[in-house]
């Protein structure tokens, strides 16, 4: 074959494998596209492991807030025991009325 050879010119057979050839490039690529595809709809709907790389994104943000401004987060974290306190009292307390 020459380098500036036209598929035309070539006889049948040839033609036959090289467009068997292109059909095999052609489904590979889709088969490719498809994983890729794939992948990506698993990651989005595979929410445990999301839910997991959020807490564990949370807990680094936390923990790098914590060695920034240990006073604040002391006063953040007594904040919210304190909320939480006063939320569980409340439900008791409504319960414990009825």
């Amino acid at each position: 074959m020459a380098a500036g050879t036209d598929v035309a010119t070539f006889d049948k057979k040839t033609q036959r494998n090289l467009t068997r050839l292109q059909a095999h490039d052609n489904a590979r690529a889709a088969r490719n596209e498809l994983v890729s595809t794939l992948s990506a709809l698993e990651e989005r709907l595979n929410v445990p492991r999301r839910a997991a790389r959020a807490t564990e994104r949370a807990k680094r943000r936390l923990q790098r807030f914590a060695d920034e401004q240990p006073g604040t987060a002391m006063v953040v974290a007594a904040s919210v025991a304190v909320a939480v306190g006063v939320g569980v009292w409340l439900v008791v307390r409504a319960n414990l009325e009825r």
